[in-house]
């Protein structure tokens, strides 16, 4: 596998799960972006970029619009109010019923980013489990992989306890909310990236 390609589709979904459109590039608008992304010889992910691109296409021509259609999507599904419609945290995804973030997995991931050498710093205060910030540090890994710092084995270990264990959860959360919409369709290339092998 193309380690540095994966590791920068992971930094990407990452960083547009984290922050609406509105306040970061709008590349997602661009149908030849997705064209261009990589599908790394995978069928599931290239299908899923496909969708993005012809979502895309779609709604490009909308301009500033879809950069707010697209933002208010974001808000609804990921900050509310009252209450976000997908959580976008491991705490709230492990088990039905939970309401309260801040959990076991939160304590995992703060461990992880600390044995990494990183923290979490963003205006927004997120816990250490947010999707966007478990892509991000699995981007980092994979890097830390292809440099020879890392070992795949402990990599492919976190995308099974984290965020390829509960990817699926999300998903379905956000279709149901906003199907089609385009967080739909980033989670669809997200779950196809984390079931990808990464050894």
């Amino acid at each position: 596998m193309d380690l540095k390609a994966y590791a920068d589709a992971c930094a990407f979904i990452g960083n547009s799960l984290l922050k609406p459109m509105s306040q970061t590039e709008t590349i997602g608008l661009d149908p030849s972006f997705w064209l261009a992304f990589p599908d790394l010889d995978d069928a599931a992910v290239a299908q899923a970029k496909g969708a993005l691109a012809q979502w895309a296409e779609a709604h490009a021509v909308q301009g500033d619009q879809a950069v707010h259609d697209a933002s208010v999507e974001f808000t609804h599904l990921f900050v509310g109010p009252p209450s976000p419609a997908a959580p976008p945290w491991e705490t709230m995804n492990r088990e039905e019923g939970v309401t309260v973030g801040f959990g076991k997995p939160t304590f995992a991931m703060q461990d992880i980013l600390r044995d990494m050498g990183l923290e979490v710093s963003n205006q927004n205060n997120q816990y250490a489990d947010h999707m966007g910030i478990e892509l991000l540090a699995l981007s980092e890994m994979c890097r830390r992989v292809d440099a020879g710092q890392m070992n795949a084995n402990a990599v492919s270990a976190f995308v099974h306890n984290h965020p390829g264990s509960w990817v699926q959860a999300l998903h379905a959360k956000v279709h149901d909310a906003v199907p089609g919409g385009y967080y739909d369709h980033v989670l669809d290339l997200a779950e196809a990236l984390l079931a990808m092998p990464l050894i």
